[in-house]
This record gives C-alpha cells, sequence and structure tokens, in this order.
C-alpha cells in the first residue's frame, strides 16, 4: 500500500520515527529487523541472518521482536501527529516482508498510542526482584484491557498453585535448555562486546571467558534456581496469549506486548520474560492446561516496581537497520 501523499512526511522524519521503533526488546537483544523506505513508505523485513535456530527455530519470538517495533513505530508516528496504517499480509514472494507501512494524518483513535510515547526511551527488562509491593488491581485491569485492544489476552496468574506450578515449568525449561550443547552454542554466539550494538553484551575482555563458559558448562541447575526465585517474588505474573499461533498473530503478540509493557512503564512498573515453558515445545501445553484463557501461550511476564534503576541494552546504528 503506498502512500498517496507523498509530502507528508519526509524521509528524515520516517528515520527518526525508525530510530524510536528500534528500542523494541528483542530476544538475546538480537533486533531481528531491517526496513527499507520508499517514497513515503516503510517496508519491514524479518533479518533472518539473526534468527536463532535452536532456541526459536519457528521464528516465533523473531516475529514478536518485530511486531514490538512495529508498536514503538505506531507510538512515535502519533506523537509525531501522524497515524499509520499496517499491512501485515502484503501480497509479495518475499518471505521476510512483514509489514507495509503508510503514513496518515492524525485522527483520535492514534492519540493514546500518543501517550505511550514517552515510555519507550526508558521502559527496561528487570532481571533482578521487584520491590515488595502490591500492584494495584486498577492498573492490572487497565493492562488486560490494553491486551484485549490489540486482539490477545493477558491473564494473570493469581492462584499459588498455578503461580508454583508455572516457577516449576520455568525452572524445567532452564534445565532442558541449558543441558542442550548447541542451545547453549547458540547462546554464547550472542555475547557480545558492548560496542557492537547488540546481543547480551558485558566488557570486550570478559566476552571470551564469558563465551567458553556457557558453552562448557551446564549452568542449568542455578539458572533455574535463580528464575524460580525470582518468579516466586514477582508481584505479579502474567501470560500473554492469542487465539491461533500463525505469522500475524505472532506479529499481533508483539504489538501488544510492547503495548502492555509500554503502559506498565508509565504507571511505573517494569517487566521481564521468564518464556522457557513456551520456548521448550513439550512444556507449552502443560502451561496452557493452567491458564482459564482458550487460545496459544504466546509470552510469559513478570511485573513489578523496580528497586532502582538501571541502563539501557546497547542499539545497533540506525543506518545498520535502514537499506
Amino acid at each position: 500500500m503506498m502512500n498517496s501523499d507523498k509530502a507528508l512526511i519526509t524521509e528524515q522524519q520516517i528515520k527518526l520515527l525508525l530510530s524510536y521503533a528500534v528500542l523494541a526488546p528483542s530476544s538475546h537483544n538480537t533486533q531481528p529487523w531491517r526496513f527499507e523506505i520508499t517514497d513515503g513508505t516503510v517496508f519491514m523485513f524479518a533479518d533472518e541472518t539473526r534468527a536463532l535456530a535452536i532456541s526459536d527455530p519457528n521464528s516465533r519470538e523473531l516475529y514478536i521482536s518485530c511486531g514490538c517495533a512495529l508498536m514503538n513505530l505506531r507510538a512515535a508516528a502519533a506523537h509525531e501527529g501522524f497515524s499509520i496504517s499496517i499491512n501485515v499480509e502484503p501480497a509479495s514472494g518475499d518471505d521476510a516482508l512483514l509489514a507495509v507501512i503508510s503514513f496518515n494524518k492524525q485522527h483520535s483513535s492514534s492519540l493514546k498510542d500518543a501517550e505511550l510515547f514517552k515510555s519507550i526511551e526508558s521502559r527496561r527488562t528487570y532481571r533482578k526482584n521487584f520491590a515488595s509491593k502490591d500492584i494495584p488491581n486498577e492498573i492490572l485491569d487497565s493492562l488486560r484491557m490494553t491486551a484485549s485492544k490489540e486482539d490477545t489476552w493477558l491473564e494473570f496468574i493469581t492462584l499459588e498453585e498455578s503461580r508454583r506450578i508455572v516457577a516449576e515449568l520455568i525452572s524445567e525449561g532452564d534445565s532442558i535448555q541449558w543441558s542442550n550443547p548447541n542451545w547453549r552454542k547458540e547462546l554464547a554466539s550472542w555475547i557480545l562486546p558492548r560496542h557492537q550494538g547488540g546481543g547480551l553484551t558485558m566488557h570486550p575482555f570478559l566476552v571470551p571467558v564469558a563465551r567458553a563458559i556457557v558453552r562448557t558448562l551446564d549452568m542449568g541447575m542455578g539458572i533455574a534456581a535463580k528464575n524460580k526465585q525470582l518468579t516466586a517474588k514477582s508481584p505479579a505474573l502474567a501470560v500473554l496469549g492469542t487465539a491461533n499461533d500463525n505469522v500475524t498473530d505472532w506479529l499481533k503478540t508483539g504489538q501488544s506486548l510492547e503495548k502492555v509493557l509500554l503502559s506498565a512503564h508509565s504507571k511505573g512498573l517494569q517487566a521481564a520474560y521468564f518464556n522457557q515453558p513456551i520456548q521448550v515445545a513439550s512444556l507449552r501445553p502443560k502451561l496452557q492446561s493452567l491458564l482459564k484463557k482458550t487460545g496459544v501461550p504466546q509470552v510469559v511476564i513478570s511485573l513489578g516496581f523496580p528497586k532502582d534503576q538501571i541502563g539501557a541494552s546497547p542499539r545497533r546504528r540506525l543506518d545498520e537497520v535502514i537499506k
């Protein structure tokens, strides 16, 4: 779908919007997206060179990550006075083409997206214990509503026994993944020096040692224990899901996830991901059986009030992701 008003938005304005889109979260901070700009229209592609063949063999999380970037683009566009039209099933022989985005004059339905803009730069994945503070029910209700407006559902795991079982599934997923040498090798390959702008970053001098340790040692028992503890202490544990399980649903999941994360952050919350029961195929039905909602679980998140501020994960330069 081409933009009929070529003067409506400039290439520089589009690049500004994309600079916020690329701040979206992604598995292992892979940032698996690339963009092309033609006559005021953005073409979004999956960057399959950054796919995770072992932990994400169907590229489900890759598409979810790209959906998160689409949500940031929606919020940034609304903030700058535009609404956008997204065609997520373009008629094209290019399987990597995920969406065609055109820009329009802002209308009232995009104003709520604009309210999320201020949360984009300060949203973080919080991998620590949250503060011991309950989340008000009205906030949880608003997040459920946020997800439902994106044609997804968000179910909070509230029963103590259900939370215990979810924690056990997360722990079991950790053990299964870490016991797989190929999974560890893939994880190690994404440990990168910070200046490279992506991946799981650390000081350059530490990268070779960290990679060797991850490749060689099965640390599943320790990681499982840590994640079990983090899950148990999380003020809220939730599952985001969809009716079906295809590329369109995964992109929808990503947009909903980022909208929930930005909405939560606007209320002082941060989140962390515990997707092991979904990443390990044998555990996904067990997770699904715990839920009241019908459909397919896509993401497991914990939510809470952070105890402190944490820095942002690095991002690739914009010219690396735009053609």
